[in-house]
């Protein structure tokens, strides 16, 4: 339906969205990719989602953090903040601002670090030669707007520039991200998300390696329950690659045979097909992100997700967690909005994020 009214400059970033599907058939769990922290959830919103947040459509500034394509005249004039306390002294946040501009439609003007603290330097001899510190950081420039008349489609676009610097060694790279989003008045929205498909321009040393960037196609949906006072939303990522299942050292048992006979082990056609059911739902889940966003008022918001994959990858054989988890709430006082989320990445990996946004207009007088 939505084919035939496509104007020019939609079709042209349609095919666009293909020609990255088509460059990233190929590609593995594996390898070496660089700038690895723009995958990371940086707002206090999405990390309470556990990073299930392309698809919700309000006045939220953050959420362009996720997806360009839900950056929105409601989201005009408002500035946020949000930082990360990871693991140990490892740190993250960023800044982001935004405007509606009549012509264009909405832009918001950010920047991303994350740092890895301070760390002593020393030679071949093991004496010290000084302190250093780490980081990588990316200005983001992003524009939005709706591209058909009753405005419930939604085309938006990031570009990111990013620096990274360890020590002597920097690098210069480049990526994009390209969202489109349909809402509705029932509250449904649907998102598909190209995320960060760009280019290493300026490799860590001389005659160094370009190394790719982690880039991800994952499509999101969201509905507020009609009547009911909260938000289901369902994320799926990597939509190019179906296994990202791996082989773990930690929780895979090499032993194939009888530990009494020591003869190998004959598995039942009943056993071979209940072992395929399971891998393929294991499959299924490593790309799944569920979470839920409880309305308790205007001001106030209980949030609660769970990432499938991190749960997997995560989790040790005799240790049972809840790695994956995301929970926080967000709260309005006066003039600013306070978010807060609680992430759970390993047993003794766990993260804090605290956020704040404004928006300028609650300071104009009437």
């Amino acid at each position: 339906m939505y084919i035939q009214a496509l104007n020019s400059p939609l079709r042209k970033l349609t095919a666009y969205l293909f020609i990255l599907i088509s460059t990233s058939l190929f590609s593995q769990i594996g390898g070496y990719k660089s700038f690895s922290f723009l995958s990371l959830p940086i707002p206090a919103r999405s990390n309470a989602l556990a990073g299930a947040s392309i698809a919700v459509w309000d006045a939220d500034v953050n959420l362009a953090y996720s997806n360009p394509a839900l950056l929105n005249p409601a989201s005009s004039k408002q500035l946020s903040f949000n930082h990360v306390n990871f693991v140990a002294d490892l740190n993250m946040g960023n800044f982001l601002y935004a405007r509606q501009l009549k012509k264009f439609g909405t832009i918001a003007v950010g920047l991303q670090y994350f740092t890895y603290g301070k760390f002593d330097g020393r030679d071949e001899y093991n004496l010290q030669t000084g302190t250093f510190k780490a980081a990588d950081y990316s200005l983001n420039i992003s524009i939005a707007k709706p591209i058909n008349k009753d405005s419930t489609l939604s085309i938006g676009a990031t570009l990111k520039t990013i620096y990274s610097h360890y020590e002597t060694y920097t690098s210069v790279g480049n990526a994009f991200d390209v969202g489109l989003t349909y809402h509705n008045k029932k509250q449904l929205v649907i998102s598909l998300l190209a995320k960060n498909y760009g280019k290493m321009w300026k490799p860590y040393s001389n005659g160094g390696t370009v190394e790719r960037l982690p880039f991800d196609m994952q499509l999101g949906i969201s509905k507020k329950v009609a009547k009911a006072p909260f938000r289901v939303i369902a994320q799926y990522d990597d939509l190019l690659k179906w296994d990202l299942t791996y082989t773990s050292a930690v929780n895979q048992s090499t032993s194939t045979s009888d530990p009494f006979s020591s003869q190998p082990t004959v598995k039942t056609d009943k056993q071979i097909r209940n072992e395929k059911i399971t891998k393929g739902f294991d499959k299924f889940g490593r790309h799944l992100t569920l979470a839920t966003e409880i309305i308790l008022g205007k001001n106030f918001f209980v949030r609660v997700g769970y990432n499938f994959r991190k749960g997997k990858e995560m989790s040790l054989p005799d240790k049972r967690v809840v790695n994956g988890l995301g929970i926080g709430f967000g709260l309005k006082i006066s003039k600013f909005h306070f978010n807060y989320a609680y992430s759970k990445y390993a047993l003794n990996g766990n993260s804090h994020t605290f956020g704040i946004t404004t928006n300028f207009n609650y300071f104009h007088k009437k």
